[in-house]
C-alpha cells in the first residue's frame, strides 16, 4: 500500500518522464516555477495582481512549451504513443488544457456583458480598476480550474488521486524549480532534448525490480 508522498513522487515522475523532454520546454517551466513562486508571495497581499502574473507569466510560459516545443510522436524513452500518454494523464492533458486556456482567454468578455459581472464587482471607472477586476476574475478562475479537475479525479478515480494531483499542482513550482534549474544552461549548448531522460527512466525502473 503505497503512501501519499509515494503517490505524490509517482505522480510528478510521471508527469516529467512523459511531457518534459525538450529542453526549451524544460525551461520555460523554470521560469513559470520563479514566476509562480513570485505570484504565491504575491498573493498573500494582492490576489489580483497575482493571478496577473501567474497567467499572463506563469501559465503562458508554462503551456507554451507543452504545445509548442514538446515532441508528439513516438516516445522511445517510455515505450509509450502520444495518444496513450494523453489518455493517462491524471490532470490536464492537452485537451483539458486548450479547454482550460480557452475560458481564461475568453472570460474578461463577460465585462462587456455587464460591467458588474452579474453584481459581484463595482463597475469599473478606468482601465485601472478594470485590469484588477480581471485579476480577481483570473484568479477565481485558477481556483475553478483545480477544484473543477479534482471533483473529477474523485469521480473517475478516487478521492486519494484527487487529492495528491491537487497537492501536487500547489507543490510544482517548487519542485520543477530545483528540477529544472538546469535546463536553461543545457539548452544555451545546443542541447534540445534532455538526453539524461533514458538514464532517468532506467534507473527507476531498475529501482522498481529490484528486490526488496
Amino acid at each position: 500500500m503505497r503512501t501519499f508522498r509515494e503517490d505524490l513522487r509517482l505522480q510528478r515522475w510521471d508527469d516529467h518522464r512523459f511531457y518534459h523532454h525538450s529542453r526549451i520546454n524544460q525551461s520555460l517551466h523554470f521560469l513559470s516555477a520563479a514566476s509562480f513562486l513570485a505570484a504565491y508571495a504575491i498573493a498573500l497581499k494582492d490576489p489580483a495582481v497575482a493571478a496577473l502574473v501567474a497567467w499572463l507569466v506563469s501559465m503562458t510560459s508554462r503551456q507554451a512549451g507543452h504545445f509548442f516545443f514538446e515532441p508528439r510522436g513516438f516516445d522511445h524513452v517510455n515505450q509509450a504513443t502520444h495518444a496513450h500518454k494523453e489518455e493517462i494523464k491524471v490532470g490536464y492533458n492537452l485537451f483539458r488544457k486548450v479547454v482550460l486556456m480557452a475560458v481564461w482567454a475568453a472570460s474578461p468578455l463577460l465585462f462587456l456583458v455587464d460591467p458588474s459581472l452579474f453584481g459581484l464587482v463595482r463597475p469599473h471607472g478606468s482601465l485601472g480598476e478594470l485590469v484588477r477586476h480581471v485579476g480577481l476574475l483570473w484568479f477565481w478562475v485558477g481556483v475553478g480550474g483545480l477544484v473543477f479537475r479534482v471533483l473529477q479525479l474523485f469521480v473517475i478515480a478516487d478521492v486519494r488521486t484527487g487529492l495528491v494531483w491537487a497537492a501536487k499542482i500547489v507543490t510544482d513550482p517548487f519542485h520543477d524549480l530545483m528540477l529544472y534549474r538546469k535546463a536553461p544552461l543545457a539548452l544555451l549548448h545546443g542541447e534540445l532534448i534532455d538526453h539524461g531522460l533514458r538514464d532517468e527512466v532506467e534507473a527507476e525502473l531498475a529501482g522498481r525490480n529490484a528486490p526488496r
